[in-house]
């Protein structure tokens, strides 16, 4: 594999695992929003989450995740996470060179591939009150589960300390 090749969901729970992090993949049908992710709940107990990839005017990348059903008003969480301006949507191709996935697939798990440290991660306080926590192992077609301090762990042993604070309304 090429060095700057995207890490897989393979390489992802070979990390997890080199850090002593239990976790559990559901494979199923490609899931691009939340609510088509909605039959799943049943099958995937915990925290399922919401991220979105964000930039403010002088290029600084933020990935907000939040609990699915979070509001977060993009007119005013920069003044929470620190950035520069009000924020808005990053494009595919920074979300691809930084996390190595499509819109669509936009997941925490995307820090093991942001080797540059180019984004900020930031944990709604509010999910991390779930015990376990889902995302998408770096594709739409499965969601992983950890506990929400291994989720933290994960996290910082990708070079990226999270930011936790209250995003949602």
């Amino acid at each position: 594999m090429a060095e700057n090749s995207p890490k897989t969901a393979a390489d992802l729970f070979a990390f997890l695992d080199g850090l002593g992090i239990a976790h559990t993949t559901k494979e199923h049908e490609p899931v691009y929003t939340v609510a088509e992710s909605r039959s799943l709940r049943d099958l995937i107990p915990g925290g399922h989450t919401k991220n979105l990839f964000v930039k403010d005017k002088k290029d600084q990348y933020f990935v907000l995740t939040v609990e699915e059903n979070a509001v977060v008003d993009l007119k005013s969480v920069h003044k929470t996470i620190g950035a520069a301006s009000r924020v808005s949507f990053g494009r595919p191709e920074k979300m691809l060179e930084y996390l190595g996935v499509v819109p669509g697939s936009v997941t925490v798990f995307g820090a093991i591939n942001d080797s540059g440290g180019e984004v900020t991660f930031v944990l709604d306080s509010d999910l991390l009150e779930n015990e376990l926590i889902n995302g998408h192992p770096l594709s739409n077609d499965q969601t992983t589960t950890i506990g929400n301090r291994d989720l933290i762990r994960f996290l910082e042993a990708t070079g990226h300390t999270p930011l936790v604070l209250k995003v949602s309304e």
